[in-house]
């Protein structure tokens, strides 16, 4: 706002806008039934905490859009908090250089899992990270077997 050149534009226009990656960061619900089939985003990258109703994210899937949910896009922060604490357990001191590579390495086998797992069944990236996270729970209770 106040930028040379620049027009203002309320808050809701601007997830209308056409572009390739709109990345909602503020607030949940902020993609609805009411404003779905306005958006003009290839991708949406959700950064906030369930910017996208369930009927919205359906409407989304329908036309086509990406949409990367927030449990997959915001997993960066956990992960690098995972790092710091294997780190002062082991008393290791990682640079930046190899905090990225590591960080790359497990969010991009983590989006291309729940990619390929929303492909495979033919459903949204949200419903696929469901999916992959409720296999993973069950294989995982498999192989330690039912504790009494």
């Amino acid at each position: 706002m106040g930028f040379p050149g620049a027009k203002p534009i309320d808050s809701e226009a601007v997830l209308e806008l056409e572009c390739d990656v709109l990345v909602p960061a503020a607030l949940e619900n902020q993609i609805t039934l009411e404003n779905a089939l306005r958006v003009n985003a290839r991708i949406v990258a959700e950064a906030a905490n369930g910017p996208t109703t369930p009927g919205a994210d359906a409407i989304l899937h329908k036309k086509g859009v990406l949409v990367i949910p927030d449990i997959l896009a915001n997993a960066g922060g956990v992960t690098v908090s995972y790092f710091e604490w294997v780190q002062d357990l082991q008393e290791l001191f990682w640079d930046v250089d190899e905090v990225h590579r590591k960080l790359d390495k497990v969010m991009g086998k983590a989006f291309s899992d729940v990619y390929a797992c929303a492909q495979k069944y033919s459903v949204d990236m949200r419903t696929g990270a469901y999916i992959l996270a409720i296999d993973r729970v069950a294989k995982a209770t498999e192989s330690r077997g039912i504790w009494p």
